[in-house]
């Protein structure tokens, strides 16, 4: 067991253990703070051509990756619930076809709490999915209204109190900082997701991302100062609930936490799948980040064509792949192991580090550098875009 409670990787090798993610990109509407690869489809969705694609783009991987163990899969989105359970049941039948895999494998979900998309978790359930994700994002009908949500708070009750029935792995996310909202508001609505709340929990700051029609329309965020009122608050509650921060927008019971979220946070390999879903493999000692074409019709005939649907496959450097681990690594409470990391890119985390500005850093509260981890403080995860921005070498 490492020191969250989840079960150790098999093996802290170079290659490590193995996720899969596969992305569906769509939605029966799309919000208007949400920059992801989603998108609304005219007419249905045809399921049985899209499970073909992803099992032909798996089978693809599959080549580059012989004898790797996958020990968790996730269906993200989009809207991954508004695919039909015989498509999850296909693809997760496929990987475990093409891979061997871990006893006990998590398989994530994300899902949308509409009363439609309620209706099929069963069905999730029995096609293999093991963790639910629901995406509440507000408990109020004014609040869920403005963020575009098609749900209502009646319809995210429900589907929690189905989620804690069916499933004994599940989360859901909430999103904070939104405009005109204020700390006792927030304390408020914190108090009665734990009173929902399974074993972990998402919160995440609303940003207004460029693109969007929230930043078209000039909607606007809280404020910084405002934001950072909400984050104390947030692990404060959590922290007091027994379900502290594991990493900056993640909280769970220990042994609870997203093995596959934690898994790529520590820096191992991932596949992915589907249009505009990125991984990372070591291939033959090699690093390399592989990208899928982005738009889903271009994306669907590269692999009916091609029998994959990749855009690009870039070789990493050593230093490129240290870094993106170091950023990924300080996100996480536990911070980054410095055995892990040596096994993963021969080198100390401090090689890729400016001396210095760790030192200071250091003094300032916001680095703990002693000891087997090397980790961001509290103070430092809540400033680590600028922490990293004077860190990195």
């Amino acid at each position: 067991m490492t020191d969250t409670g989840v079960p150790a990787p098999t093996g802290d090798r170079p290659d490590g253990p193995l996720g899969v993610y596969v992305h569906w990109p769509f939605c029966k509407s799309k919000c208007p703070y949400c920059d992801f690869n989603s998108h609304v489809p005219e007419g249905s969705v045809d399921q049985a051509l899209w499970a073909d694609a992803l099992i032909a783009d798996l089978t693809d991987y599959a080549r580059d990756t012989p004898g790797r163990t996958v020990e968790t899969m996730f269906f993200g989105g989009g809207t991954p619930s508004l695919m039909a359970p015989e498509t999850v049941a296909r693809v997760i039948a496929w990987v475990k076809s093409l891979w061997p895999t871990a006893p006990g494998m998590e398989i994530s979900l994300e899902a949308n709490p509409t009363s439609v998309e309620t209706e099929t978790l069963p069905a999730l359930k029995a096609a293999g999915i093991t963790r639910l994700s629901l995406g509440i994002q507000a408990f109020n009908d004014a609040d869920l209204a403005t963020l575009g949500r098609t749900h209502s708070a009646k319809d995210a009750l429900k589907a929690l109190e189905l989620a804690k029935y069916i499933f004994q792995e599940y989360s859901f996310d909430l999103i904070y900082a939104r405009s005109g909202q204020t700390e006792s508001g927030w304390r408020e609505e914190l108090t009665q997701a734990l009173e929902h709340a399974g074993p972990h929990l998402s919160f995440y700051q609303l940003t207004i991302e460029s693109g969007t029609p929230f930043h078209r329309d000039g909607v606007e965020a809280a404020d910084d100062d405002t934001g950072a009122v909400l984050y104390d608050a947030t692990q404060e509650i959590l922290d007091g609930a027994g379900l502290p921060a594991y990493e900056i927008s993640n909280h769970a019971r220990p042994g609870h936490e997203c093995r596959h979220n934690l898994n790529i946070w520590r820096g191992w390999d991932y596949v992915g799948v589907g249009p505009g879903a990125h991984g990372r493999l070591c291939i033959g000692g090699d690093n390399f980040g592989t990208h899928q074409i982005h738009n889903p019709e271009r994306w669907l005939q590269s692999v009916l064509g091609k029998g994959h649907g990749g855009a690009k496959r870039r070789s990493l450097k050593p230093e490129d792949r240290a870094t993106e681990r170091i950023m990924m690594g300080l996100r996480l409470g536990e911070g980054i192991d410095r055995a892990r990391f040596r096994a993963q890119t021969g080198e100390d985390v401090t090689a890729y580090l400016d001396a210095d500005a760790v030192r200071q850093a250091a003094d300032g509260g916001y680095l703990d550098v002693t000891g087997d981890c090397f980790r961001a403080t509290a103070d430092g995860r809540l400033r680590l875009n600028g922490l990293l921005a004077r860190i990195i070498a």
